[in-house]
């Protein structure tokens, strides 16, 4: 056998299950299985592994929308929330787009001299206030993410819709709680700088 037939032989044959409680805490320090059967333990990896494929989704999603709208991420939010803003009548402000994007006027301003720059937005004054502006998406942008971005988003909600409105109840309970479980408010290492020579 070759040297790198020797290697190849090495490889596993798969890949570890690492959303499974086995390989992730083994010796159970992380996660009491007390009280739990061995089928509660399969269905648990299951559920976590369904979680874990939902999210490599979601960013696989994300990821090809910026690559079609050649925007940055930060952009795509920008966009939606204008998308959301015209079909709700409401005013987007850059006041309003710096408050739900969560960045500073600066860099609101930097955002928008950017789309504005590549034809996506327009500018024009606010119609009570003659100080104020208020931000358009150029219709051509809109269209295009509603028929290619937004058309695949919109698809959760044909999973949603095979659900009893029971399970729907249960799913969205589920969902809370598990993103209450692991919110770092309060949690003091989430608001320490990391220690750069401290293991990965």
């Amino acid at each position: 056998m070759s040297h790198q037939e020797q290697e190849q032989s090495a490889e596993p044959s798969s890949l570890p299950a690492v959303y499974s409680l086995a390989a992730s805490d083994p010796e159970a320090v992380l996660v009491d299985r007390s009280g739990l059967s061995e089928r509660d333990l399969l269905q648990i990896d299951a559920l976590m592994a369904a979680l874990g494929q939902l999210r490599t989704a979601e960013k696989e999603l994300a990821d090809a929308s910026l690559r079609y709208m050649d925007l940055g991420e930060t952009d795509m939010r920008a966009l939606h929330f204008l998308i959301a803003c015209e079909s709700t009548g409401t005013l987007a402000t850059p006041s309003a787009i710096s408050q739900a994007l969560e960045i500073s006027t600066a860099s609101t301003t930097k955002l928008l001299d950017r789309l504005e720059q590549a034809g996506h937005i327009r500018r024009r004054r606010h119609p009570s206030d003659r100080r104020a502006l208020v931000i358009d998406i150029e219709p051509v942008t809109r269209e295009a993410a509603m028929r290619t971005v937004g058309a695949q988003q919109a698809r959760r909600v044909l999973a949603v819709r095979r659900l009893t409105p029971a399970q729907r109840d249960v799913v969205i309970g589920f969902l809370q709680d598990m993103a209450a479980e692991i919110s770092v408010a309060g949690v003091d290492w989430a608001t320490q700088p990391g220690d750069s020579d401290g293991p990965i």
